[in-house]
Parts: C-alpha cells; structure tokens; sequence
C-alpha cells in the first residue's frame, strides 16, 4: 500500500515536493511554505488519495537538536554523572530552519495515512490557515500559536487556548525556561492573587538521553525513494541467499 501511495504521490505533485521520506511503513512528505494550500487540496480531492481528515498538527522545534545538558556516554553503580553542561553558548548540529509545522492526514475512504512536513523561520514564523480545507484544525491550530508562537494567516479567530490571560511568551519552545517566568500567590494583604519573578532555581535531574539512529532514506522526490527501497530490498535478498 506504500509503495502505490509513493507512486500516487509522484505522479500528481512531481516537482512540487521538496522530500519524501516513508519509515516504519509511514510516509512523510515535506512542501514548501509556498505550496502548501495547494497540495493540501490535491491531497484532499485527488481521488487516488482523498485525505478528507486531519487528525492532529503539531510542531517540531529544533534549537536545541542534537545537545543534551547531561553527559550519559558512561554510567557508575551511583547514577549518571552530574556534571550539567550550560546549553546557552553551545551549537546544535542542525542547519535548517528552527521549526517544523506538521500536518497528520488520514483517508476514511482509502484506509491510509500521511504526514505533511512545512519547515519555518525562527523569524516571525507564519503559514496560510488550512481552516478551509479542514475545518476540524481550528483548536490545533490556536493550540500552536499559544504553544509555540506560530502565526496561521487567514485564521478567523486565533486566540491563545491553553495559557492563561495575559500570559508573555510561549512555553513549547526550547529556549522558554521550564520553571517558568512568573509565579502566583495568593496575597492576604491584598485580598487578591499576584504575580512575582519565580523564585526557584533552574535543576537538570533528569538526563536526556540521545541514541544515534541510523540514518533515514531522505531523498528529493517519490520516485528516487521508490527506487532506492528497491535496492536495499534487493541487496537485503542477495545477502541472505549468500549467507
């Protein structure tokens, strides 16, 4: 069922995708800003593919790709070591734009999947609303511009969802402290609730962990991802028939 969606895919967009990436027998395309309305439609209405549902639209963000504050390459009958490194000076491996906007399509009718990839600046980072397309992304939508500060153009309604009122900044971002900028209490003096600096300090206790992966199959078109599976499909039999 892949490999015909990745032909489907080639066949109606060609040049239109930046990438195609299928792992785990799930395919991933990515798009250009630029393209997305369109293909959001085709992917929508060609009748090969009919994604007429988006589950889910989340985003990605990568300053922090690739660095962990926590050296874990060697442990002790104690624990891990605790020597926290300061992640504010250090450079991440990761060269492209800092987030990614991804889209999770399902068709009712075809019984199959996809995930749609649009990578942003850091720089006021913005995409055109796909509400017209599918109405259900209202809320996912609101949830990433609280979250994470994404601006969807032609929104009808994008407020903040899951923050409280007048709440500054947006706290899924990587460089957005986890304790927090502000803390509340209730002031008896007063008679109301306040707000002061938090007055906690910053603590690791918790190492992130980073396993190296094997790289993925990342190519420019369907086609080339189609053929190189092919490939390793066919050097994986020869090397059990040799062996």
């Amino acid at each position: 069922m892949a490999d015909t969606l990745i032909d489907h895919l080639g066949d109606i967009f060609g040049d239109q995708l930046v990438a195609c990436e299928q792992a785990f027998d799930e395919i991933t395309i990515e798009v250009a800003k630029d393209e997305l309305l369109d293909i959001c439609i085709k992917l929508r209405d060609e009748d090969y593919l009919q994604f007429e549902q988006l589950i889910d639209l989340t985003v990605v963000d990568y300053l922090q790709y690739g660095l962990d504050e926590w050296a874990t390459d060697e442990a002790t009958a104690t624990g891990f070591s605790r020597g926290r490194q300061d992640l504010s000076q250090a450079k991440t491996k990761w060269k492209r734009e800092r987030f990614a906007v991804v889209y999770h399509l399902l068709s009712v009718s075809l019984n199959q999947r996809i995930r749609v990839k649009v990578f942003i600046k850091e720089n006021r980072p913005s995409l055109p609303s796909v509400i017209q397309i599918w109405n259900g992304v209202d809320w996912f939508e609101r949830e990433a511009f609280d979250l994470f500060g994404i601006l969807f153009e032609g929104h009808p309604d994008l407020r903040r969802l899951l923050t409280d009122y007048g709440f500054v900044g947006h706290p899924f971002r990587k460089d957005f402290p986890l304790i927090g900028n502000v803390e509340m209490r209730f002031d008896a003096k007063q008679n109301r609730c306040v707000y002061e600096p938090v007055s906690i300090q910053p603590r690791v206790l918790v190492p992130k962990v980073i396993r190296e992966n094997e790289e993925t199959i990342y190519v420019a078109d369907p086609q080339s991802l189609k053929e190189s599976l092919k490939r390793e499909q066919n050097e994986n039999a020869k090397g059990g028939s040799n062996g």
